[in-house]
Order: C-alpha cells, then structure tokens, then sequence
C-alpha cells in the first residue's frame, strides 16, 4: 500500500450525532395528551363554576328593587376637605364592652312608651324608627321613620335600593298628635334644630345631602336642601360650640379615587346581581372603611374636617357629640366609643 492510499485511509471521521427515533413521538405524543387533559380539566372547572352562577343570577331573587339615582361629581377632598389623620388621636373607652354605641344621650329619670311603631301614621307603619330632637320647651318632639318598607338591621339594602319611603315627623307631646313634616326621603336619618329652633335638619344619607325644614318664619312649612354633594353619607348630626353642626360619615365619595356607591348608583343591574349572590354582611367587607367628621357653619359651609382614612382608630362613626372639650364618637358596628381632645386637632 502505498503512503498515498495509507493517507486516503486515514481522514478524519466526522462526528455523528445519534438520534433515539423511537423515542421522539412518544415524547410529543406525551405532551399532547397532557395539553388536553389540562385544557379539559379547565373547561370542565369554568362550567362547574359558571353553570350555578348563571343559574343563581337568573333563578334567586333579588331582595331590593333599586331605582337608577344620579350624583353630582364628588367634591374634591381639598381646602378644608383635605384628608389627615387627626381621628387617629381618639382614646377608645370601653373597649369590647359596647356593641355598636350608635348615638350618645345624657339619660335621667323615668322612661316610657310616647308613640309604638305598630301604630299607622297616615296609613303607613313605622319601621325603622331613627333619631330625634326635642324643643326645649319639650313640647315637640322631631324625629325620622327612615323606612316603612326595611328595617334598622337592613340599613344597606336601604341604601342600595334607594327607597324614597323615609320621613320626617313631628310629635306633640300635649295633644299626643303625630304629624308628617317630609315624605319621599331616601333615607332621612339624623335630625337636628337649629339652636333658635327655626328650622330642623334631617340627614338624607342615601342621597350624601342635608335637607332644612323650616318650622317659622317667612319660610314656615316650606323645605330646601341645607347642604348638598357631601363628600360622605351623613349619620346623625349634633350642634357644635360654634353654633355650627357636627356631621359623623362611616364612608366618603373618594374624589380623587373610586366611590363604590356613586358607580352603582346608575347601574341597578349590578346592585340586584350583587344581592343575589352576596349577604349584606358580605358587602359590607367591600366598603372602604374610611371615617370622617366635618363640621358645618350655621349656614352649612364646611369648617373643618377630621379623617381617619383606614378606620384604624374611629371606624363606622355614626355621631358627633361635642362635651367639655371633647368630641363624643358613636358607631353603629364598633365595640366601643372614641374621645378625641378639641385641643389636639
């Protein structure tokens, strides 16, 4: 052999990479099973899901009727409006020993029955019996039937479905006569006179606005609107030393932000769904816990303002009740009260 061939014999082998053929479709084959069972597992979990969904939605029945209602654009939480912590400050009494301490009272003496909520006041029964205030002279007797239709433990199906059946009415300690001031309130909740008892205050809390009833004067039996577009949903209202009003709010109309009221106010069908699927204690997890105090001029500008944006301290605040120097905070869900000193805020 010569030493050419001996060279040719000799190249270089070039490397090879060997395949397992056999394997590769069992691989693929694998993969695609595993792809399906997925896909038809998910399917399967979307229908198990959705099935009773829709069949909730169009079987359950909805417990409120809600009415579309329509809101001016929230106020800008700015000025006087602009957000703080100085609720933070309060001191809790009684922790744990109260079960929502909604308003605050100085009580003293004898009680009894003046008026029972089965007895028709111009046809309709009382149901939800709410807040009152009394004439010095304590002859008369202000008080608001928030709702003939729901109850107190229904505040929000009340305020969800936006029933106008609330009231405004006066009692006549001497004849014993109930009169009809207001009708058609949405929710008419705290009641205040003024402190020349001309006129009396009724919060309109579905509606975020105060109405004025006038009691004498030029005005006498005549309404109008005292302040309106509040940045909350007003509870009681209880005069100042100023001789202005406090205003307690459980939760605002964020502006800027989202206001969860002010979006389902136009969208009933969203409102009907929401209540078939969800208690009212369910929602009420939903709601922004944010408290809020202003206090009003005796003309119904805005003063100041006193926040609490998580309800970390003051939560659900339902009144304002001004004491030597302290403000007096109910609630209508917290287990307990809350002090806050005039001179820290």
């Amino acid at each position: 052999m010569s030493e050419a061939d001996g060279l040719r014999q000799r190249r270089p082998l070039r490397s090879q990479v060997v395949m397992d053929d056999g394997q590769a479709p069992e691989a693929k084959d694998g993969s695609s099973f595993s792809g399906r069972v997925f896909r038809v597992t998910f399917l399967m979990l979307a229908v198990s899901l959705t099935v009773p969904l829709l069949g909730a939605m169009l079987l359950l029945e909805s417990p409120i009727d809600p009415q579309p209602l329509s809101f001016k654009e929230p106020l800008l939480l700015l000025g006087v409006l602009q957000p703080n912590m100085k609720l933070q400050q309060a001191e809790r009494l009684f922790e744990n020993q109260l079960i929502g301490p909604e308003s605050i009272a100085n009580i003293g003496g004898e009680v009894k029955l003046l008026i029972s909520s089965e007895t028709p006041i111009e046809g309709r029964k009382m149901s939800f019996v709410n807040d009152l205030t009394i004439t010095q002279d304590g002859k008369k007797i202000y008080f608001t039937d928030s709702s003939s239709k729901w109850q107190r433990r229904d505040y929000l199906l009340l305020v969800m479905e936006g029933t106008d059946d609330g009231r405004l009415l006066e009692y006549d300690t001497e004849t014993k006569e109930v009169k009809v001031l207001l009708d058609q309130l949405r929710f008419p909740n705290g009641v205040q006179l003024s402190p020349t008892e001309d006129f009396v205050l009724v919060a309109e809390t579905t509606m975020a606005r105060i109405r004025r009833f006038y009691l004498s004067g030029l005005m006498k039996g005549g309404a109008d609107l005292f302040v309106e577009n509040l940045p909350g949903f007003p509870d009681n209202i209880r005069p100042s030393s100023s001789g202005g009003y406090w205003v307690g709010m459980a939760t605002i109309r964020s502006n800027p932000g989202f206001s969860m009221l002010d979006f389902l106010s136009e969208r009933p069908y969203i409102k009907r769904m929401i209540f078939k699927l969800f208690s009212q204690e369910t929602v009420m997890k939903f709601v922004p816990r944010y408290s809020l105090v202003l206090e009003l001029s005796d003309s119904g500008a805005f003063r100041r303002s006193l926040h609490d944006p998580n309800g970390q301290v003051a939560s659900y605040i339902s009144e304002v009740h001004e004491h030597d120097g302290h403000l007096y905070l109910g609630s209508f869900r917290a287990p307990f009260l809350c002090r806050l000193s005039l001179q820290s805020v």
